[in-house]
């Protein structure tokens, strides 16, 4: 398929190990990946290195970063002066939303990745979020993601005139066990990519925080060696 015949759609890029599946996912269904990150204000710019790496090594025809300023705000331990919460447990399932959480983040994402749709002609948006092995954050629910794509078509020129927008999350349902599995499938380098909350400026992972917690456990359960770069 010729890279001018490829549906175009807009993919948000954390640098993670989600969203780099995500946008092989996109690849192999025969989307032209525009690829988005935020640099919204968090703890450290190795995940924003990672994303554009990310997103050169799986194909992405461009790799754009947009800058908010979240931690104008706070309330975060991602954006503000709070502590990571480490060997927490904060993703065992008891409703408690942890500190990590940052405030309309998602909302905030998709907003952009929205606009920057539009304007390329694109009727697709792909993002990373996923509702099993999740740290409980409300903006990665199924309920979210619906209620979003729902706004997105009242709210663009593209959903009044017809063209419709969509909100593809294919990761929602996956545990991060799957999420492995469905990367070496696709060829992903893990290695590549960088999920804690407090890594270094070489994107080497403290081990500890919910984010490497869940990624270890994933590739564990996966039976598959982490490649994950440690401090």
């Amino acid at each position: 398929m010729s890279e001018t015949s490829q549906r175009k759609a807009v993919v948000l890029v954390s640098g993670g190990m989600d969203s780099a599946v995500t946008v092989a996912i996109a690849r192999e269904q025969g989307y032209q990946v525009h690829a988005l990150s935020v640099a919204y204000g968090q703890r450290h710019g190795s995940e924003l290195e990672a994303s554009e790496r990310v997103s050169k090594m799986l194909g992405a025809v461009e790799h754009k970063t947009v800058h908010v300023d979240l931690r104008s705000i706070g309330g975060s331990a991602l954006t503000a002066d709070i502590a990571v919460p480490l060997d927490d447990g904060a993703h065992d399932g008891d409703g408690h939303i942890p500190v990590t959480y940052v405030p309309a983040r998602n909302t905030i994402m998709l907003s952009i990745a929205l606009g920057w749709a539009e304007v390329l002609g694109s009727s697709d948006i792909w993002c990373g979020v996923n509702a099993v092995d999740y740290s409980g954050y409300p903006d990665c629910r199924p309920a979210f993601i619906e209620a979003y794509e729902r706004l997105a078509n009242v709210a663009t020129k593209a959903g009044v005139e017809g063209a419709g927008i969509r909100i593809h999350a294919p990761l929602m349902a996956m545990s991060k066990a799957d999420i492995a599995r469905e990367g070496a499938r696709l060829g992903v380098d893990f290695a590549a990519t960088v999920s804690c909350y407090q890594a270094d400026d070489q994107g080497r992972a403290c081990g500890h925080c919910d984010a490497c917690r869940l990624r270890a456990q994933g590739f564990h359960a996966a039976g598959l060696p982490d490649p994950t770069r440690y401090a």
